[in-house]
């Protein structure tokens, strides 16, 4: 019989589920770590949310586990490498609150365009202040809605419901998918220009923190109105503040700050024209129901058919019983992930070519891995080995497969083009000696890249005084350097120079290093 042990507050309709399928459940929110440490043994399955954390630690005295489950989205709170290490499948339940992250969306729209907070809190205190808190409708406005994942695609079927017009952007969404919705896909300065209320549904990466600030938001219309239920630091706080000070926004509803919770005197929670919310995107029954649901569902799935729904490490532990083919699931994952830090404008297709028969037979896996580090940069959805060609799919995304034989100077290549509007982008990589990746190629450069942290990329005229700019800049802003990566076509010709640093690397640096004289093309790049 199969035990099952939950130590966080997960739904309870995971338990008859559970107990239908003949497993054994022992239901413990709130177990202290401890008390968990001396029976953890004893499980096959284990069930958390946030407050249980999966410490290698803890995975060190799992003796039966066969899989960890998080009833939610994200698996922050489980360490991926050492359930993989263990052989342990970690399951999340991606999807979960899709639904009622693009309801509460679509309240504080709703709250932000009426004054419902406010009214409320006016009424409360005994005031009877109608003029005051005169709205607008929302009714054949333009809603602006930057991702088109699942969540911002659910929020423009919701928006046309109340006769709004939905434009987005998103450079991965294909055309046949974004007409079937009934949406115009623009690119960003239009729907800056056009759009009356802006909503955020993309992931935080080094190129989305700060896309909203002071000069996108100079971009928009006066009386703009601005919405941020994905991640804090997409919209700047700052820089909305100090819009909405000067009237140029009229509005904003936040429920995810950079800070959480944020300061008590927060300038933006504490503005009159922001309605605010503590982090209750997936806060709703109905949701907490449906991941509990769902999670046992893949649980019992897993363990009666060998079925690993919403698994986030299958592939890796299916390719760890292979340790030669395991360091080039990691370089695909991180070859996707810098590609879509790199590349600009709309993607048309993906070329992938396995250079040596060894890659040959994990070829689907590779592609997979290389999907899902490009897709987690690029949507706010979590992305896995299971569900990233998936989502690839469903965003139109075209992928071409190659095979070839041994390189004539690597027995084993990896090389990845990324096809846009823009043009093209090659990026190429191998594994040598003891597992240690290297990226070969950038474009027309050869060089040696570990493909780790933070790094910067620019583009340089090669001429002396160039990097000690640079690393000027860099000292400046207290970023230190820790590895180094140059290539070039010829003397004095154009060259590429890659810094591994210690510390991320914000626009402020980046836009620093680009005004110096014979660079162009700078990057922040986060693997």
């Amino acid at each position: 019989m199969k035990k099952i042990i939950v130590t966080d507050a997960v739904d309870k309709k995971c338990i008859p589920i559970f107990e239908k399928a003949g497993f054994e459940v022992n239901y413990k929110p709130g177990m202290p770590l401890d008390e968990i440490k001396k029976v953890i043994g004893d499980y096959d399955a284990l069930i958390v949310r946030s407050e249980t954390k999966a410490t290698p630690e803890l995975i060190a005295l799992m003796k039966n586990m066969k899989v960890i489950g998080r009833a939610g989205t994200g698996v922050d709170n489980v360490d991926i490498d050492a359930a993989t290490r263990k052989g342990i499948i970690v399951m999340n339940t991606p999807g979960g609150n899709t639904i009622s992250t693009a309801e509460h969306t679509m309240a504080l729209m709703l709250s932000m365009c009426r004054n419902t907070a406010q009214a409320n809190q006016s009424l409360r205190s005994g005031k009877w202040e109608r003029k005051l808190f005169k709205g607008t409708e929302v009714h054949g406005k333009t809603l602006g809605i930057i991702g088109l994942g699942k969540i911002g695609r659910e929020v423009a079927i919701r928006a046309q419901g109340f006769g709004m017009i939905p434009i987005g952007y998103d450079p991965l969404l294909g055309p046949e998918v974004s007409s079937k919705l009934g949406i115009e896909v623009v690119d960003l300065d239009t729907l800056y220009s056009r759009a009356d209320i802006i909503t955020v549904h993309v992931p935080l990466t080094a190129q989305t923190e700060n896309m909203i600030n002071d000069e996108s938001i100079k971009k928009c219309k006066d009386g703009v109105r601005f919405i941020n239920c994905a991640r804090g630091g997409i919209i700047e706080e700052a820089a909305l503040v100090r819009a909405l000070e000067s009237g140029k926004v009229a509005g904003a509803a936040f429920d995810v700050y950079v800070k959480e919770p944020p300061e008590k005197d927060s300038p933006l929670v504490s503005n009159p024209k922001v309605v605010c919310t503590p982090h209750l995107g997936a806060s709703t029954e109905e949701a907490q129901e449906k991941v509990a649901v769902q999670i046992a569902e893949q649980i019992v799935d897993l363990f009666n058919s060998d079925i690993a729904k919403g698994a986030v490490n299958a592939a890796a532990i299916q390719a760890s019983g292979n340790k030669e083919i395991l360091p080039y699931v990691e370089l695909a994952e991180s070859l996707g992930a810098m590609h879509a830090q790199l590349i600009q404008g709309k993607l048309l297709s993906i070329n992938i070519n396995y250079s040596g028969e060894n890659l040959h037979s994990s070829a689907t896996l590779l592609s997979t891995a290389t999907l899902k580090g490009f897709l987690s940069k690029k949507i706010a959805e979590q992305v896995n080995l299971i569900n990233a060609p998936f989502l690839a799919k469903e965003m139109g995304i075209v992928l071409n497969e190659t095979k070839s034989g041994s390189n004539v100077n690597y027995k084993s290549l990896i090389s990845v083009e990324f096809v846009s509007e823009n043009g093209k982008r090659l990026l190429a990589g191998t594994v040598f000696g003891n597992n240690e990746i290297r990226i070969e190629y950038i474009d027309k450069f050869h060089l040696e890249l570990r493909p780790e942290g933070n790094m910067i990329f620019y583009s340089n005229t090669d001429k002396p005084g160039m990097l000690a700019k640079v690393g000027s800049i860099l000292a400046e802003a207290k970023i230190n350097i820790a590895g180094l990566s140059l290539g070039r076509l010829d003397v004095g010709k154009e060259a590429l120079t890659v810094i591994n640093v210690d510390d991320n690397v914000d626009k402020k640096v980046v836009e620093a290093i680009s005004s110096i004289e014979g660079i162009h093309n700078v990057y922040s790049v986060k693997i």
